[in-house]
């Protein structure tokens, strides 16, 4: 997994921000971008893509289901259409197990 999203504090991200944060070419965010409709990022005047925390949970959700998962792109909208909340949902239960395990982990380090 190589996904690195922390704590999103800022209102807007790069496009380059947020290849980082899933460990992904800025080519492949563009690609699901014309792929996926519900992924529809902001542009400035210059054309330059501006990711919102909804943008980059959609863009999480795509990642889950293709790169995680081994979905395919038709099989990711379709399961996307069906279970969207569900997904959504799971998906954010599975983020914070594994954020309480690594600070359990960093507790038992410390006692030891």
């Amino acid at each position: 997994m190589d996904r690195k999203i922390t704590e999103l504090t800022k209102l807007y991200y790069t496009i380059g921000e947020v290849s980082d944060m899933f460990g992904v070419s800025k080519s492949l965010i563009r690609y699901w971008e014309s792929e996926f409709a519900v992924l529809k990022p902001h542009k400035n005047s210059k054309g330059d893509r501006r990711f919102t925390k909804q943008n980059i949970e959609q863009l999480d959700l795509i990642y889950y289901l293709v790169k995680e998962k081994g979905f395919t792109l038709d099989g990711a909208k379709k399961e996307i259409r069906a279970k969207k909340s569900t997904l959504i949902r799971r998906r954010k239960v599975i983020d914070s197990l594994v954020h309480i395990r690594s600070g359990l982990t960093a507790l038992r380090d410390q006692l030891t």
